[in-house]
């Protein structure tokens, strides 16, 4: 008789079980796969942000040695489609065509333009420069605001306009009647900078053809295999039923693995035509040209309220960077975070409107968080502003403002319902662990003797919708797929068990919290658990992984399905034990009959029973295997209280962490580390974009913040150590109680720190410091406040072009004062001291203004 499980699983910290495999070297990437007969992609990218293409010739390319084949994006047009946007926010939404190749013309730096299959990559690559392509120059378009001009160039001329949708959400009173009785309201402009996703695993994709039946395994570094799978039918022409999609093990994702790339539609097109297995993987700087960036936003905000610091209202306009082409949900991104601009606060009226704009850069898409992080952004600064306003601490204004616990579930203005949630606890919690009074002490000392340092206390009180799912929901909000997921349970004869998921990890350990789950409920060994992902042929329905939505939906599928063999293994165990299934109790794996403790069967042995089918119930199926579909009523809604203390030299523009807590809350936790490790890893990315990462453009639309050494991507050095801690309010909305984490620290952290630096400031006349918070654009915001010009570098009220380039009027020179050449510093917390620092920042050179 196989051993029980002795202890819950469900609460405990066990390490990984993926991990061994990627310590040791046992991984199976796609850049890996090797097959025999291997041709090798690399793809000939526009040096133009737009132009016309005159005349494309890869004759040349032919006659390099290795050389295969060569195709132009005309060569190629025929049985390719266009890439697909699933998200048609509006009626009218603009959605032009988007080749995976370019045919007529290209509209951002990085368009694909020629394809060259070699026997190897480097013969790949270095017949690239044979090809000949003649481009007839356009102007490009990067002014969100000057593209929407009615004599702006257009980036899509056949389409007349630039302006992709307008999508308003007005909900409670009118903004306008609580304008009116306001006693205080409160204009903010806010930009977020773009963003580029940089997962450890570059994308990779090998296709490899069966031509006598015309099936395709397609192997892609991708966050979605089965949506995948949908897609490429769609666009290649392939019947669905014959491509095997296959998410081996894929090396992080952050939302740019959300997304159906020309380049894998491209390889099933190459393999198709020569009938042989093809790979293309890119290079680092190649992927931050062509991998989809995040956010790009304007966010003009305007907020109501009354003298004591209620809130009354709140009104949003936000202009968001489509770039070229509208990718899988480009459109809907910045709709994600719609309905969380309110955030935790009760108000009166909500005025939302957001507007798609086109311009010739790479197109945006999903980036962790996904609109949640931008509005969280919007709101959290500008409570730190009306509490300035109204000489309030920051933290007493949340508190008259917030949804206390008891009135959970609570509607909010936006129109959703938030199912529990207890922000006081996680506030408390978290001002304990910061020391909060005795900072506020100290930084009154420091501005009392005029510190060069300053000291600054950031504050951000968040909540976020996550666990993307209620289907009739996302039917409203015009998005084409559903938000179900699947799961089943296979108990082997040995008494083993295989949970099949529809979700498809890419670092997040969904291997060892379903093994968790499963064993819990099926009171088995967490050892005996496997679990099979990310294959449409072994898990054929599946909704995929993004939006913190893996563990509220996927891994409540699999509690359910467990739920559903325990409920077949019941009547079998009533059958054998001659007992009714009233009768009979289910403990850690063991069914008995009340009473006859000694009248026990294991489920493993009724696993064993179900195989042989020798004496089961009549009319039984010879299987107590089970699968299980959900389809959530309600998202869910972790909260958490994040405090950032930063010290900013006001003569050299450094800015570094001191200290840095959170207190969330995401319900349940299955695995506690694995919950911090989700955590931390937020909290980089948020300061990252606080503090060090931009995707900068010149005037010409050439991006220049390619590589790493320009794109600040902080290292460990560069960071502060965390405080971390929960409180636990669990979901209603799912049996297993959890909310989402994997979004969390990035969408707080950000507002922390950014509210921190400016609340160092604020005693010298600073309201603002555009993102990133560069040493150099906090040293001319300081700059500015003491020669009088209002509000600081990039004041929240205006300053700096309206794409956020800073190419036109700029809180600094057009080169970009954040991540390309003019970010200048050590950074935010490497603690490196002066010139040259250590980590990201360090190599960025030297102290602004030293």
């Amino acid at each position: 008789m196989t051993d029980q499980a002795t202890e819950r699983e469900v609460g405990r910290s066990r390490l990984r079980k993926e991990d061994a495999r990627l310590v040791t070297g046992q991984t199976n990437w796609t850049d890996n796969i090797q097959v025999a007969g291997l041709l090798h992609l690399a793809i000939l990218r526009s040096p133009m942000a737009h132009a016309r293409i005159a005349r494309v010739d890869v004759s040349p390319a032919l006659e390099r040695p290795g050389v295969v084949a060569a195709f132009s994006g005309a060569d190629l047009a025929e049985g390719l489609g266009s890439l697909p946007c699933a998200w048609p926010v509006t009626e009218d939404m603009v959605l032009p065509d988007h080749p995976p190749v370019a045919v007529d013309e290209v509209r951002y730096a990085g368009d694909p333009v020629a394809v060259v299959v070699a026997r190897d990559r480097y013969a790949a690559a270095d017949a690239l420069e044979a090809v000949e392509v003649d481009y007839e120059p356009l102007p490009p378009v990067l002014d969100l605001e000057a593209a929407l001009r009615e004599d702006s160039p257009l980036v899509h001329a056949d389409k007349g306009t630039n302006r992709c949708y307008v999508w308003p959400l007005a909900t409670g009173e009118s903004f306008d009647s609580v304008r009116e009785r306001a006693d205080v309201t409160l204009k903010r402009r806010y930009h977020q900078q773009r963003l580029i996703p940089n997962a450890m695993e570059p994308r990779s994709v090998v296709v490899t053809p069966l031509p006598a039946s015309g099936e395709y395994t397609v192997y892609s570094a991708t966050q979605i295999p089965h949506i995948l799978r949908i897609m490429l039918a769609l666009v290649t022409g392939v019947p669905e039923q014959k491509l095997r999609v296959i998410a081996p093990d894929v090396g992080g994702g952050f939302g740019s693995k959300l997304q159906v790339y020309g380049e894998e539609a491209l390889a099933v097109a190459v393999a198709r035509r020569l009938g042989r297995p093809v790979k293309w993987t890119e290079s680092r700087s190649e992927g931050y040209l062509a991998t989809h960036h995040g956010r790009g936003m304007i966010q003009d905000v305007e907020v109501a309220a009354t003298r004591e610091g209620r809130l009354l209202g709140l009104k949003v306009d936000l202009l968001a960077d489509m770039g070229a082409y509208l990718m899988l949900v480009t459109p809907g991104v910045p709709l994600l975070g719609a309905f969380m601009y309110p955030g935790i606060y009760k108000m009166d009226a909500y005025d939302f409107t957001c507007t798609g704009v086109f311009t010739t850069r790479t197109p945006t898409d999903a980036y962790r968080g996904a609109g949640r992080p931008e509005a969280t952004f919007a709101i959290e600064r500008t409570m730190d502003e009306l509490a300035a306003e109204l000489g309030l601490d920051p933290v007493e204004l949340r508190r008259r403002n917030w949804i206390r616990h008891e009135e959970f579930p609570y509607t909010t203005v936006a129109g959703l319902t938030y199912d529990s949630g207890n922000y006081e606890a996680a506030t408390d919690r978290a001002l304990a662990l910061f020391g909060y009074d005795d900072l506020r002490a100290e930084q009154h000392r420091r501005n009392e003797r005029g510190d060069p340092v300053r000291l600054g206390i950031g504050v951000s009180t968040f909540t976020e919708m996550c666990g993307l799912a209620p289907s009739r929901v996302l039917r409203d909000l015009r998005y084409t797929a559903g938000g179900w997921e699947a799961a089943s349970i296979r108990m082997l004869p040995t008494g083993k068990v295989e949970v099949v998921t529809g979700t498809s990890p890419h670092g997040q350990g969904h291997v060892t919290c379903w093994s968790q789950i499963a064993a819990d409920v099926l009171g088995v060994p967490f050892e005996d658990v496997e679990v099979v992902h990310g294959d449409t042929k072994a898990a054929p329905q599946g909704m995929d992984t993004y939006g913190s939505r893996s563990l509220v939906v996927g891994g409540e599928a699999v509690f359910r399905a467990a739920t559903k063999v325990v409920d077949k293994a019941r009547r079998v165990a009533a059958h054998l034990l001659e007992a009714s299934e009233q009768d009979l109790e289910f403990t850690r794996g063991v069914f008995s009959v009340k009473g006859s403790p000694e009248a026990r069967r294991t489920i493993q042995e009724i696993a064993f029973e179900a195989f042989t089918s020798h004496d089961l119930p009549d009319g039984m199926e010879p299987s107590i295997n089970a699968g299980h579909l959900v389809d959530p009523e309600n998202f869910s809604f972790p909260h958490g209280t994040h405090l950032c203390a930063v010290e900013v030299d006001t003569v050299t523009g450094r800015t570094r962490i001191r200290s840095y807590v959170c207190v969330d809350d995401v319900g349940r936790v299955v695995n506690p580390m694995i919950v911090e490790g989700q955590v931390h890893g937020g909290l980089a990315q948020g300061i990252a974009q606080a503090l060090y990462e931009e995707a900068v453009y010149d005037d010409e639309g050439n991006l220049v913040s390619g590589t790493m050494t320009d794109y600040l991507v902080p290292s460990a050095a560069d960071l502060p150590d965390f405080v971390t801690d929960r409180t636990e309010t669990p979901a209603v909305s799912n049996a297993l109680g959890v909310k989402g984490v994997g979004e969390a620290g990035a969408i707080a952290s950000t507002p922390a720190v950014v509210n921190a630096v400016v609340d160092a400031l604020r005693p010298l006349g600073v309201r603002d410091v555009r993102m990133p918070c560069s040493p150099q654009r906090v040293w001319e915001a300081v700059r500015s406040a003491r020669s009088g010009e209002a509000g600081g570098s990039g004041a929240a009220d205006g300053g700096g072009a309206a794409d956020g380039s800073d190419a036109a009027g700029g809180s600094g020179p057009a080169d970009g004062s954040g991540a390309a050449g003019g970010s200048v510093g050590s950074g935010a917390a490497g603690g490196s001291g002066a010139a040259g620092g250590s980590g990201a920042a360090g190599r960025a050179g030297k102290e602004a203004g030293a």
